[in-house]
């Protein structure tokens, strides 16, 4: 993980190296199938969880994870420190870095966390931005690793927008040794530099950016997708909707897949859009245990970044 005065951070998928995840993966599993063997870890540890947007399965996942490794979240929200505005970052990560044990942000600008970690004493975990969002692409690892059993030679395809989640599971699958395509529409890719780091980071694998969702969907052991509409552009709903129209996992979609092909979906999710109801609930129970799989791997990273 980047290290940056004695201490690590998880700002982005780029700060791991391919044993890192995997270290992180099998510890998570251990702690998903023993919940209590490190109840004592984060004792008398106090956890700063910031949100600048609403959260659900971020802020739970993680305060019931430092309640359950012996530590105290505390939750701010982001217009009770105003961060950038009523006071300055570089002050706030020195304050926060005497108060506590670690920092977990989740916010728009992934550049107001990369700040926040150069600034902080303590670890900076990016529990999500509009480019990045690494603690959910660890948990889908997670995901797949339990149903296949290893990584290598496999094939995911994530199909929609190509934001924040498609930009980390680039990433992600070239640390991990797998192929990815990502069917969207050429207004909405991923960003250019994270596919150049993936490339960079695992010359072998095949990297497929296209506009045709079929072609992305073709012999896919994992189909990913995410909401058309995040947080933050509902003013932009009908035009986001036309874009993405032909760009939806339907049971025609998953044909092409391989047969044993499975379904990711990160919540939340609107069933007729990005998924069809009935694809969704026939992955249900492994799109709940990938929500799941968000609270063993923060786990993971707390324990591997304040403890080391």
């Amino acid at each position: 993980m980047s290290k940056s005065a004695n201490k690590k951070n998880l700002i982005s998928m780029a700060n791991l190296s391919t044993s890192d995840l995997i270290e992180l993966i099998q510890l998570a599993q251990e702690l998903k199938s023993d919940p209590v063997s490190k109840s004592n870890a984060l004792k008398n540890m106090d956890i700063a969880l910031i949100f600048a947007k609403p959260s659900l399965r971020t802020r739970i996942s993680f305060e019931v994870g430092i309640n359950q490794l012996g530590g105290h979240p505390i939750t701010i929200k982001m217009d009770e420190i105003s961060i950038g505005e009523r006071e300055d970052v570089k002050d706030i990560a020195n304050v926060l870095s005497r108060y506590v044990k670690a920092i977990v942000i989740r916010t728009f600008e992934q550049e107001q966390i990369e700040l926040l970690g150069k600034h902080a004493s303590v670890p900076v975990i990016n529990g999500l931005s509009n480019d990045e969002h690494p603690c959910q692409v660890i948990a889908d690892l997670l995901t797949i690793k339990e149903i296949f059993n290893s990584f290598s030679g496999l094939k995911i395809a994530f199909i929609g927008d190509g934001n924040n989640i498609a930009n980390s599971l680039l990433l992600c699958a070239a640390l991990a040794d797998m192929n990815i395509a990502i069917g969207c529409p050429n207004t909405h890719k991923p960003k250019t530099k994270y596919i150049e780091q993936a490339k960079k980071i695992n010359p072998k694998i095949d990297i497929n950016i296209t506009d045709n969702p079929m072609d992305a969907a073709k012999d896919a052991h994992v189909l990913y997708t995410d909401t058309w509409i995040s947080m933050g552009q509902e003013s932009e709903q009908k035009n986001r909707k036309q874009s993405f129209a032909n760009y939806q996992i339907n049971k025609n979609l998953l044909k092409l897949a391989d047969k044993n092909a499975i379904v990711l979906h990160c919540l939340p999710a609107h069933k007729g859009e990005e998924i069809t109801e009935d694809v969704f609930e026939k992955f249900s129970n492994i799109i709940y245990n990938q929500a799941e799989n968000r609270l063993h791997v923060e786990k993971a990273i707390l324990l591997k970044l304040i403890s080391e």
